[in-house]
């Protein structure tokens, strides 16, 4: 295939692309945001399973986890959620509007899981019962913001 051939195509299928993202509305933003709450999702798995009792207790995989929850709880929130982005307003998401008619109180829950996830880093790692101190604040931050922004599945 030509080099003049092979960039048609890319132009056509950018092209394409660009169509099919427009009849989506904010798209990018919904797949970050679900991302990043899978990413949690993914970390805080490990620390429930030892809490529980359903995995061995490591200190190196359950401050790995904590580390990464900081991590993520720390992004910058702005970007991924647009007004908009809602329920209400578009497919694909759970996201109720009282986010943005109440946006002080969504940040600071925000906040709020940044700092359960902080003091969930310093425990993490020191053994399981700290771990499991902290966990009920993590998930309570969770909880709390869910109860209160996200439609029920």
């Amino acid at each position: 295939m030509s080099l003049t051939r092979v960039l048609f195509v890319a132009a056509a299928a950018t092209v394409g692309l660009g169509v099919a993202l427009a009849d989506q509305p904010f798209s990018s933003e919904l797949d970050a945001r679900k991302g990043q709450f899978k990413m949690l999702a993914f970390n805080i798995g490990p620390l429930v399973g030892m809490a529980q009792g359903n995995i061995e207790y490591d200190a190196a995989t359950a401050q790995m986890a904590a580390d990464n929850i900081v991590a993520l709880a720390s992004l910058h929130q702005t970007r991924l959620w647009p007004a908009g982005s809602d329920n209400e307003s578009i497919d694909n998401t759970r996201a109720l509007p009282a986010i943005w008619e109440n946006s002080e109180d969504f940040a600071a829950m925000f906040d709020d899981l940044g700092s359960a996830a902080r003091d969930m880093q310093a425990a993490a790692g020191t053994d399981l019962n700290a771990l499991r101190g902290q966990l009920r604040a993590l998930g309570g931050a969770c909880s709390a913001c869910h109860e209160a922004y996200r439609q029920p599945e």
